[in-house]
């Protein structure tokens, strides 16, 4: 009995956690701060991954709440074009997008990393799940750090979108997104849908690439996240302003240098909210197998769903009260039992 005691404490209080910091203020100058409470120091050309949005879209995240982490970093903005039928699938018309939602205000640094297409680059995966091979636009190689800024929201292929996400359909170049869609089958985005692998095997094909682009920057520099739960839409903001309305309310913003912790935390939010769009939400990242993505990342390496939730503002973490308590009773079990 005191084994099987032994064990649980040593399973659930010995795993080694990462730290996932908490605000619920949601403001440019609070991604500053979230930004801090890492103690990282980013080297080099620094990248900041976005979602640049479709034109006129209602919830991605804005370039003015951006300006602060942008300035602060002396970052340069980073997306890629998209494989779906858009204005964002051409660079040319990319371009036209990123000046209409205003990107390129008071010359704001921004870059297409797949400008040039044919320029694709690659990465061979030795550990993967699905796919061994990932592409990126060229432009990534002039970046050596990275702040992935997320928006935090549903996603209609994907389940949800958060760090993982924009790890992995976020840098892919258009050819690269069109790979991990059909889970290897083709690099022509003409065939995206008409080749579309299953869900199990698409969320698999996500975590590969996003494990790509975790071990570039680890090793050339840093990588850290943001997430921001705001505006959480059942669809992403690749859907513009189809996107349905926001049926749950604004939650804050977290930071982490894990990837798979920071998207668990932000999913055990939405999981314990009670609104009117929480089950839908749920509904749509089980029937997307959503969840399958945060298990084939850890599974990889490039990060843990045991996270510390360390809350900023200073309020009661009751995560970690209901553990302070559940070991202090396992301690007990023990001396006695």
């Amino acid at each position: 009995m005191k084994f099987i005691i032994f064990f649980l404490f040593s399973l659930i209080f010995c795993a080694e956690k990462a730290d996932v910091y908490f605000t619920r203020t949601i403001s440019p100058e609070k991604m500053v701060e979230m930004f801090d409470k890492l103690n990282v120091k980013l080297k080099g050309n620094v990248g900041l991954k976005v979602h640049s949005g479709e034109p006129d879209g209602p919830y991605f995240l804005r370039p003015n709440f951006l300006q602060k982490i942008y300035e602060h970093t002396n970052g340069t903005f980073l997306e890629c074009n998209v494989a779906y039928s858009s204005k964002r699938i051409n660079t040319d018309t990319h371009k036209q997008t990123l000046e209409q939602n205003g990107w390129l205000e008071n010359g704001r640094r921004f870059e297409i990393m797949d400008e040039n297409p044919e320029d694709d680059i690659h990465f061979d995966l030795e550990h993967y799940n699905m796919i061994n091979i990932t592409y990126a636009g060229k432009h990534l190689e002039k970046y050596d750090s990275c702040v992935v800024l997320s928006h935090f929201k549903g996603h209609q292929m994907g389940g949800f979108g958060g760090a993982l996400k924009q790890l992995s359909i976020g840098f892919a170049s258009r050819a690269g997104k069109t790979w991990i869609h059909t889970a290897g089958q083709t690099l022509d985005h003409t065939q995206i849908w008409a080749k579309a692998a299953n869900q199990l095997n698409f969320t698999a094909s996500m975590a590969d690439a996003a494990s790509a682009i975790v071990k570039y920057f680890k090793e050339k520099g840093e990588i850290v996240y943001l997430n921001v739960i705001v505006n959480v839409s059942l669809s992403c903001d690749c859907a513009g302003q189809g996107a349905p309305k926001p049926q749950i309310s604004n939650i804050g913003i977290l930071a982490s240098t894990d990837p798979v912790a920071i998207d668990q935390a932000c999913l055990d939010f939405i999981k314990k909210t009670h609104e009117n769009g929480t089950q839908p939400f749920l509904d749509q990242v089980a029937a997307k197998e959503g969840e399958n993505t945060i298990k084939m990342a850890e599974q990889l390496g490039i990060g843990t769903r045991q996270y510390n939730l360390i809350d900023v503002d200073g309020n009661e973490n009751n995560g970690q009260f209901i553990y302070s308590h559940l070991s202090l009773i396992l301690l007990v079990l023990l001396l006695f039992v």
